[in-house]
């Protein structure tokens, strides 16, 4: 092949490394599912419009971050990308789970957001030996201000 025929054939194919094209999707996310109308998706990364996230996971994004119900989380420059957010990469940030087949993705319980006690706002209870030995409970404490320190020898 000749180079003008080479340059006429490269011009009419398309480009390995161009952005995905726009398609639809289905997301899963707790009791909900959210249809998508316009994603962009390849081998294991989903984007999805900024605007959408409240609908998919109540998050917000902010300039301070994705935010949800007073949780922010900061974002890298490669989760987003323009009007676009990188859902699978942020899900791989905080821990989320997900699995995706044929333009379905399904996204497990953000660890960050887990427990009655994000809700409730009070601590999980819990039991350590004091100084002499008696076994004392956080619960022992509630209403009353109390300064946890612990420490690990690993």
């Amino acid at each position: 092949m000749n180079r003008r025929d080479f340059f006429l054939a490269s011009a009419t194919a398309p480009l390995a490394f161009a952005a995905p094209a726009t398609t639809a999707a289905t997301v899963l996310f707790g009791e909900n599912t959210v249809a998508l109308d316009k994603v962009r998706a390849d081998t294991d990364t989903l984007w999805v419009l900024s605007k959408d996230l409240p609908r998919v996971n109540e998050f917000e994004v902010k300039p301070e971050g994705a935010c949800r119900a007073g949780v922010c989380i900061p974002l890298s420059k490669n989760l987003k990308n323009g009007e676009w957010f990188n859902l699978t990469g942020f899900a791989r940030k905080i821990g989320e789970t997900y699995i995706s087949d044929l333009n379905v993705y399904s996204f497990g319980e953000i660890p960050v957001l887990r427990g009655g006690f994000y809700n409730s706002r009070i601590a999980p209870d819990f039991a350590v030996p004091d100084r002499k030995g008696r076994v004392v409970h956080l619960s022992d404490f509630r209403g009353k201000k109390a300064l946890v320190i612990t420490w690990a020898s690993w």
